[in-house]
Parts: C-alpha cells; structure tokens; sequence
C-alpha cells in the first residue's frame, strides 16, 4: 500500500513522496512486463509506457492500486480502499477537519471536494494522494 511505503512520510515533500511511490510501481511493473501489467490492471499500455519512460503520468490512485497490486496479495480495490482509510484515520488522529485539510495541501481543491477525493466518491489523483498523506503526517 502506498501509506506504509515510505518511512516516515512527513518527512519528505509531496513530490518525493510521489517521486517513490511512482518508483515503487516502476519496479511492480518491470518485474511482470509492460503488456501483462497493462491487461492485469487495466490501466491502458500508454499510461504504462509513459509511467516506464518517466514521463509522470497523472494516474488516479485506482489506477496506481491497480498496478501496484500486481506484486503484492491484495486486489488493487482492496489497495485502494486501504489507502483512503488511512487518510481518513489520519484526519482522526490528527484532529484535522477537511477545512484545515484543505488549506493544509498544495492544491485549489474546495473542502467539500477533497473530502470526495479522501472519501473515494470522487477521482484522487497519486498526486494528491501524496501531498494529503504527507500532510496529515506532519500533524500527527
């Protein structure tokens, strides 16, 4: 799961949170092939090559489940669902509301819609899911 990743995330920026999280799916990727990991995850071969290339394809963080799934026991919903409970227990121990949180990131999301994100009913990028996550951990 990207949220036990890295060690100590709010350490570290968004972009070398995203930086290693994108790593971590290279290497996912390169070890069952372009063509399997493209047909497994159902994430187009484009996006694949591009995430290969180091071309930072904007990928949602289903998308980004559904890769990493591939080297690890979990199915890519179940990763992506573990990953958003983590930035909702994050929000909870932090004692953040979406407001904070939503001042607290690097982007122009509205509270209202970055709760979506963190709640799944909307589409979460990597992206933001890096920049929340590292958030949440410095203020923890």
């Amino acid at each position: 799961m990207f949220h036990d990743a890295v060690d100590d995330p709010g350490d570290h920026s968004a972009d070398e949170l995203y930086g290693r999280y994108e790593a971590l799916l290279v290497e996912t990727v390169e070890e069952v092939g372009p063509s399997e990991a493209s047909e497994r995850s159902g994430v187009d071969r484009e996006t694949v090559d591009a995430l290969l290339a180091g071309e930072g394809p904007e990928l949602t963080l289903e998308e980004a489940a559904a890769l990493l799934a591939l080297g690890v026991e979990e199915d890519g919903d179940t990763v992506a669902a573990l990953d958003r409970d983590a930035l909702l227990i994050g929000m909870t121990n932090a004692v953040v509301d979406v407001e904070a949180l939503a001042r607290g990131v690097e982007s122009d999301l509205e509270a209202r819609e970055l709760q979506a994100k963190v709640e799944g009913r909307f589409p979460m990028t990597l992206r933001e899911f890096a920049d929340v996550h590292r958030y949440l951990q410095t203020r923890q």
